[in-house]
């Protein structure tokens, strides 16, 4: 399964942003896919995630109301959706996957597979 993020940019305080995260080489449907960041000199966090079957999403406390997360089945892409970003929202954003389960999971080490991340900058 291979991803690939994209999206990111350098943007202002308040704006928006839309990731992308295309996903090939396996049956989409069947896997969780999460989106993680990591900013310099901190640990990856997760951001958010969304089940395989697109019922159950989670955020992290810091971005829930302003990011939203969904699935397009028939594109194969997840996306995150940013709004209202934060200089703290600056980190590469990353998306991960992992087979399907009933819930999201926010541990990193339960996603096998992950894309190369996408830069998110944002100026205050």
């Amino acid at each position: 399964v291979q991803l690939q993020a994209s999206g990111g940019g350098l943007v202002q305080a308040g704006a928006s942003l839309r990731l992308s995260c295309a996903v090939s080489g396996g049956t989409f449907s069947y896997y969780n896919v999460g989106w993680f960041r990591q900013a310099p000199g901190n640990e990856r966090e997760f951001v958010s995630g969304v089940t395989s079957s697109g019922g159950s999403t989670r955020y992290r406390d810091s971005v829930r109301g302003r990011f939203t997360i969904s699935r397009d089945d028939a594109k194969n892409v997840v996306y995150l959706q940013m709004n209202y970003l934060k200089s703290e929202d600056t980190a590469v954003y990353y998306c991960a996957a992992t087979r399907g389960t009933v819930a999201v999971s926010s541990i990193i080490s339960v996603y096998a597979y992950w894309g190369q991340g996408t830069q998110v900058t944002v100026s205050s």
